[in-house]
C-alpha cells in the first residue's frame, strides 16, 4: 500500500492568533514535500483551496516546483477544482509537471469542498453539476489525445487542436475525487477511472458500500486492471505516542473548525467529537505508528484501498511537528503496515 500526505497549505498563527504570511504557508508547502520524499513517502498532494488560512490555491505551480526538487514521491493534486477551471490549461500544467519530474504527476479531478472559487472566477453555483460533468469530460478528452475535439456548453468548443506538452508516459493518471457520493463512485467506475475517497468523518468503514459501487460498477462498463483502484484521504498525525499526537492535533483542528464554523455556520469544535473521531472506529487517524498502522490496516479489510494519504497540517500546526509526523510515517508506519498487511 502507498502510504503518503496531502495539503492545501497551512498558515502559521502568531502568538496574538492572528495569521502570519501566505508566503511563508506556500514555503512550508514546498519544504514539507521535499522532506516526505526524503523521508521515502509513496505521494504527496496539494489541494486547491483560496482561503487566508488555506492558501495553497495553484496546485500545477506548487507541484512543478516539487517536481524539480524530489527524484521519486508521486506528486498530485488533492483535488483540482476542474469546475471553476479551465481543464485544457490544468492538463498543460501538470502535464509539464509530469515532464519534468520523469513520468510522477497525477490529477485528482473534483468538485471541491468549498465554493470560494466560484465567486473568485464569476461561476454560477446553480451551475454546479453542469460544470463538473462536461469539464472533466473535457479534461479526459485532452488527456486521450493530442489533438482535441470537443464540444459542450460551459465554455467555447474546440476544433482539432493540439495540446501540449504531453505526459511522459501517454496520459496523466486522472483519479475521481469525492466525499462520498454515490453517483460519482459510478461515475468513476463507468469511465474506468480510479477513485479517491475524502473521508473526514463518520466510521470510515461505512464507506465499504461506496467502494463495492464503484467496482462493481467499473466491471459492468468493462473496466479491468491496475486503473480500478481506492485511495483514501484522511485526517490525522503520528507522534511517539498516542497521547503526544492527541496533543499536537487539538489546537489547529480546533482552530480550522472554528474558523470554517463562522465561515459555513457550523456549530462549535466538540471535544468529545474529536476524541471519538481521534480512536478506533473514528476517521482520524491521530495515535503513534502502531495505533495508526493498525487502524490503515484495519480499513484496507473493508475497501481494499491501494493508498492512505493523510492532512496533518491544519489550523496552525508548527511545521516541526508536521515533518516529525511524515518522517514517522515513511520510517515507522509504512514498515508496520507492510507487515500487518503480508500477514493477513
Amino acid at each position: 500500500m502507498e502510504l503518503g500526505a496531502y495539503s492545501f497549505g497551512d498558515t502559521q498563527r502568531t502568538p496574538e492568533g492572528g495569521y502570519r504570511s501566505t508566503s511563508e504557508a506556500i514555503r512550508n508547502l514546498f519544504d514539507a514535500i521535499v522532506h516526505a520524499d526524503r523521508a521515502g513517502l509513496d505521494y504527496f498532494a496539494v489541494g486547491e483551496h483560496h482561503t487566508v488560512d488555506m492558501p495553497a490555491s495553484s496546485p500545477g505551480a506548487m507541484i512543478a516546483a516539487a517536481a524539480a526538487a524530489t527524484t521519486r514521491i508521486r506528486l498530485g493534486s488533492g483535488v483540482s477544482i476542474i469546475s471553476t477551471d479551465d481543464p485544457v490549461r490544468v492538463f498543460q500544467q501538470f502535464a509539464t509537471a509530469d515532464s519534468i519530474s520523469g513520468g510522477r504527476v497525477e490529477i485528482t479531478a473534483g468538485r471541491g469542498s468549498s465554493i470560494e472559487s466560484f465567486p473568485l472566477f464569476g461561476y454560477d453555483l446553480t451551475d454546479y453539476d453542469r460544470l463538473y460533468e462536461e469539464k472533466l469530460d473535457l479534461l479526459l478528452a485532452v488527456n486521450e489525445s493530442t489533438d482535441v475535439t470537443w464540444r459542450g456548453t460551459v465554455r467555447p468548443p474546440i476544433d482539432g487542436v493540439s495540446v501540449v506538452p504531453r505526459p511522459v508516459n501517454g496520459r496523466l493518471p486522472i483519479w475521481i475525487g469525492t466525499g462520498g457520493s454515490a453517483p460519482s463512485s459510478a461515475r468513476a467506475g463507468r469511465l474506468g477511472l480510479p477513485v479517491s475517497y475524502g473521508i473526514i468523518g463518520g466510521a470510515p468503514q461505512n464507506f465499504a458500500p461506496l467502494a463495492k459501487l464503484y467496482r462493481t460498477s467499473a466491471e459492468r462498463a468493462g473496466h479491468r486492471g491496475p486503473d480500478i483502484k481506492v485511495s483514501v484521504a484522511a485526517f490525522g498525525l503520528i507522534a511517539p505516542t498516542k497521547s503526544e499526537a492527541l496533543e499536537r492535533f487539538y489546537p489547529g483542528w480546533r482552530n480550522m473548525h472554528t474558523v470554517m464554523g463562522t465561515r459555513r455556520g457550523w456549530p462549535a469544535p466538540d471535544d468529545r467529537a474529536y476524541l471519538a473521531q481521534a480512536h478506533a472506529p473514528g476517521a482520524y487517524y491521530v495515535g503513534d505508528p502502531d495505533d495508526v498502522a493498525a487502524r490503515i490496516v484495519d480499513l484496507h479489510s473493508h475497501l481494499g484501498h491501494a493508498r492512505h494519504f493523510l492532512q496533518m497540517d491544519l489550523g496552525g500546526l508548527p511545521q516541526d511537528v508536521f515533518l516529525e509526523s511524515l518522517t514517522l510515517l515513511a520510517t515507522e508506519v509504512k514498515p508496520r503496515v507492510e507487515r500487518l498487511l503480508a500477514a493477513a
